[in-house]
Formats: C-alpha cells, sequence, structure tokens
C-alpha cells in the first residue's frame, strides 16, 4: 500500500510529495498534465519560504529581493526585511527544481486527475491505487475539496488576477505594490532581465485597460511583453476543515484568502512538511489545528488589507497610512515574512 498519495502536483502537492519521502514514507503524485505548468502568479517568495525550500534540498534559480515598497503614483514607502532576503522565480521554474527534487528521492508521478475517492479505516482508493493517506493538492478551486462536502461560501469581495512578464532588467531589488482605487499591482523581479507584473483587483476587465491605471508603473515598462495574460479567481475560497478521515488539503486547496501579500508559495512548502510531520508522528487529526495557527498571520493581516482595497478610498490611504508609521509597516512586513 501506497503511505501518502498525492492528488495534483503542482508546488503544494509536490512539497508535500518531497516531505513524505524525506520521512521515509511511499509518496506517489497524480497530476493530469506535463509539467511544468505556468499560471497566473506573483512568483515572489518570501524569505520564510526560500528557508523552507532550501531545507528541502530544492535548488531554484530566480532573482533575490530585499523588501516590499508601497507606491501610489505620488509617494512611497518600503520596508526591508530583516534578515534573509526573498527570490523572485518564474513559476516554471519552481515547478522544474521542485519536481527534480521529487524524482531524486524515488517519487513516482502517475498521468491521471482524482475527482473522487473512496475510503474506509485503513485507507483510500483513488485512481486505480491504494494508499494510507489521500493529500488534496488540486488548487484554488479544488474539485476533492468539493466533492468531501468541505467547501464553504467565501465572504467578502471577489478578487481575481491577471499576470504577465516583460523583458527588461529590474528597476528596483524590491517587491513593488502599485496602490490605485481600483486595485493593485504588483512588480517582482524573476531574473536579471525578467519582472512579472500581476493586476488584482475585484473590476472584471482586461489586463492592459487595468494597467492604464497605474500610469507611473506603464511609463516604466520599456521591455516587450513576452509571456501571455494568464488570469486566476475568485481568489477568496474557504474551507470548513483540512481533513475529512483520511483526506488531507494542502496548499490553495486548503482555503485562501488573497494574493496581496505574496505569501501562496511560502504557506503551501510549509504547510506540507506540516501535514507530513502530522502523519509520520501518527497524529492527523492534529493538522486542521495546526494549519490554523501557522496561516493565522497571513489571514488576518491580509483579509485586513483586502478589506481597505475594496473600497476606493480607504484603498487611496494605504500608502499615506504606511509612511506616517514606518515602524507598523516594517513590523508587518517582516511578520509576514
Amino acid at each position: 500500500m501506497i503511505d501518502v498519495l498525492v492528488a495534483g502536483g503542482g508546488p503544494a502537492g509536490l512539497a508535500t510529495a518531497v516531505h513524505a519521502a524525506l520521512a521515509g514514507m511511499e509518496a506517489v503524485v497524480v497530476e493530469p498534465r506535463a509539467g511544468p505548468v505556468d499560471k497566473a502568479c506573483g512568483e515572489g517568495v518570501m524569505p520564510g519560504g526560500v528557508a523552507a525550500l532550501e531545507a528541502m534540498g530544492v535548488e531554484v534559480e530566480g532573482h533575490a529581493f530585499q523588501g516590499i515598497r508601497y507606491l501610489d503614483g505620488r509617494r512611497e514607502v518600503r520596508a526591508a526585511f530583516s534578515a534573509a532576503p526573498g527570490l523572485g522565480v518564474r513559476r516554471t521554474r519552481l515547478h522544474a527544481a521542485l519536481a527534480r527534487r521529487a524524482a531524486e528521492l524515488g517519487v513516482k508521478t502517475v498521468t491521471g486527475k482524482i475527482t473522487r475517492v473512496e475510503q474506509d479505516r485503513d485507507g483510500v482508493r483513488a485512481a486505480g491505487l491504494r494508499a494510507r493517506w489521500l493529500v488534496a493538492a488540486d488548487g484554488l478551486h479544488s474539485p476533492l475539496r468539493r466533492s468531501l462536502g468541505l467547501d464553504l461560501p467565501a465572504r467578502g469581495p471577489r478578487r481575481y488576477g491577471q499576470r504577465r512578464h516583460y523583458r527588461m532588467a529590474p528597476w528596483t531589488d524590491f517587491v513593488e505594490v502599485h496602490w490605485s482605487g481600483a486595485g493593485e499591482a504588483y512588480v517582482t523581479p524573476v531574473a536579471a532581465d525578467l519582472i512579472g507584473v500581476a493586476i488584482l483587483s475585484s473590476v472584471r476587465r482586461g489586463y492592459d485597460e487595468h494597467l492604464r491605471g497605474f500610469p507611473a508603473l506603464s511609463r516604466r515598462l520599456r521591455g516587450p511583453a513576452v509571456t501571455p495574460v494568464l488570469g486566476a479567481g475568485p481568489l477568496r475560497q474557504a474551507a470548513r476543515a483540512r481533513r475529512a478521515g483520511r483526506v488531507l488539503l494542502v496548499g490553495d486547496a486548503a482555503g485562501y484568502v488573497d494574493a496581496l501579500t505574496g505569501e501562496g508559495v511560502s504557506l503551501a512548502v510549509r504547510s506540507a512538511e506540516l501535514l507530513v510531520r502530522c502523519l509520520a508522528e501518527d497524529r492527523p487529526e492534529d493538522y486542521d489545528g495546526a494549519w490554523l495557527r501557522l496561516s493565522r498571520a497571513h489571514r488576518l493581516l491580509t483579509g485586513a488589507l483586502v478589506q481597505v482595497a475594496r473600497r476606493p478610498g480607504t484603498a487611496r490611504l494605504v500608502v499615506p497610512a504606511a509612511r506616517r508609521l514606518p515602524g507598523l509597516f516594517a513590523g508587518v512586513v517582516r511578520i509576514l515574512a
């Protein structure tokens, strides 16, 4: 019998498989697509996520960034990380690096898709395979989360993300967040000659139309666009629990607030480690509470910022407030790092 069967071969699923293999478990990943797979993603890995990847033995190339910079066209404020830098990295490179590490550790990947599961007291059966545990890492709109009755209606604004890359040298070693009354634009350095620009908003419109709402940023984008626009959303997803019997949720499938603070990859990798530790120590019932504790700061702070961002009048106050309270802004950035 397989120890851990993973539904989904993205970063969260591969991180789970790597941690399972490092813990001496047999892990099998079921994924319908050939990797690496690109998705709409801000591509900034916070320092905690970088450390977690290094601890797993994952080597990935990217572009270091030293902190977060907020701008609104007239004012700016920045906060540097207190110790190690973050890493801007193309999602395809991260996916490939995780897949390499999983293969090195003997993780098998099976082509297929898991949409339903049968389980009993001793294990689960899915995709014609039998395992002790199934980990659902099947993304933001997880079919498994829904089929298990773990979906909850998401409260708050329905926000969407779009991302494109530009062939040009980064002009700063910070991740920039440009604020407007209609959304936020993220600029992440991902290579010496490449930046990613992601736009988050509750307003449904095309990427170029959104970009015109950030004139100072638009003037800087002199390099050609070299990737198509990819989108995702609604971003906010809620789960009533992270476990149903012998099935556990990880990554975006476990619940997601927003991309506003850029912690998606870091939380996915760190929660994968937490999940495997609970299984290795035969205490799966502890995973849900441990996940809630791990993600608490992210959920509270990101949720608060989303509420501010949903109204143009309050969104325009974010950068001035951060300038008046630089210590508080720096403290929030370091908590999320």
